[in-house]
């Protein structure tokens, strides 16, 4: 089942859409936003499903589902715990700016808390106030779940995962070491995120295994390839795990979102791998290509985002039909 937020009000009117992308029905009479199916998810899940089903087969009124009338998932959501699962990029971008990289970040999860209080669309323009700040965007997955008890275990986590869909987690690299260096966390470096145009649910993704998505995100920028590292390779911590170490003091309340942190493949060698250009599968950020250009020629090459650089960040099944829909934002100066 596929579910999206068409723009209209803070936050968006809920449509069920179809398998192919290609058509929507409006769900208003079962839940008026995704956030209130969330809520409900016990009665509503069964409606919903119905639903999809009858869409399926033309038998409910059905419109063309266009992507940019589409605001993210959720457009805003109680919690946004973004963690960072892909221990090959924090390792990477500790490298990049010099700092230690502790050998308890293998064993134990990162995760910080974002702000959650309103997402960009998945076509929205990335606004950027200071060409300084250091623009970059972070292709990762996400997932929404239900009310999750505080000391759930790994297994209860997992089990509490409603749905699944892509990020763009938007980060001010030149912000983020004078912000750390106060040991007080993320603010003023992560902006807002953006989400892909649905969410679609574990048990309609032929890849989804032992809460990890497997397959290549496709990030690319300025219509050129970036990056196509496999999602369910070199995850070190599972959803289920993240979901856990997120509940261990706390209790998770429906709708909140967790991230998987930025997508991110070691190179045959264990190290950072090899552009897409070059044979590798690249990278879904550019902190990741810029360390490895500074390793290689002593300097990095590739600038962050600028006014006018469009990204894209997409997943396309075994028959390349995309399962999310795309992320594709232009930054606006």
């Amino acid at each position: 089942m596929k579910l999206a937020s068409l723009k209209g009000g803070r936050d968006g009117r809920l449509v069920v859409v179809s398998n192919d992308l290609a058509w929507f029905t409006e769900a208003h009479h079962i839940a008026p936003t995704l956030q209130a199916a969330m809520d409900q998810w016990a009665g509503c899940e069964p409606a919903l499903r119905g639903l999809a089903e009858s869409l399926e087969h033309g038998a409910v009124p059905r419109e063309r589902f266009h992507e940019h009338e589409a605001a993210s998932p959720l457009p805003r959501a109680y919690q946004w715990a973004d963690g960072s699962a892909y221990v090959n990029h924090v390792a990477l971008v500790r490298q990049a700016r010099g700092a230690d990289m502790p050998q308890s970040f293998w064993t134990d999860p990162l995760i910080y808390q974002g702000g959650s209080d309103g997402f960009l669309g998945p076509r929205d323009a990335i606004p950027l106030a200071d060409p300084e700040w250091g623009l970059d965007l972070e292709g990762e997955i996400a997932v929404v779940v239900g009310d999750v008890a505080q000391g759930a275990t790994r297994e209860q986590g997992l089990a509490a995962i409603r749905l699944v869909m892509l990020c763009n987690d938007v980060s001010l690299r030149n912000l983020i070491p004078g912000e750390l260096a106060k040991s007080f966390g993320f603010f003023q470096s992560k902006p807002a995120s953006a989400f892909s145009p649905v969410a679609v649910t574990p048990d309609s993704l032929a890849d989804w295994k032992d809460g990890k998505l497997h397959g290549a995100l496709s990030v690319e920028l300025n219509g050129k390839p970036l990056g196509e590292a496999d999602a369910g390779v070199d995850m070190t911590f599972d959803f289920g795990t993240l979901i856990a170490h997120a509940a261990r003091t706390r209790s998770l309340a429906a709708g909140t979102i967790v991230g998987s942190g930025t997508v991110s493949n070691r190179g045959p060698d264990g190290g950072a791998g090899k552009p897409v250009a070059a044979g590798g599968v690249g990278y879904s950020c550019l902190a990741e290509l810029r360390l490895v250009e500074a390793l290689a020629s002593g300097a990095a090459k590739t600038p962050f985002l600028t006014a006018g650089d469009v990204v894209r960040i997409e997943m396309r099944d075994a028959k390349r039909h995309s399962i999310f829909g795309a992320i594709e934002q232009k930054v606006a100066g």
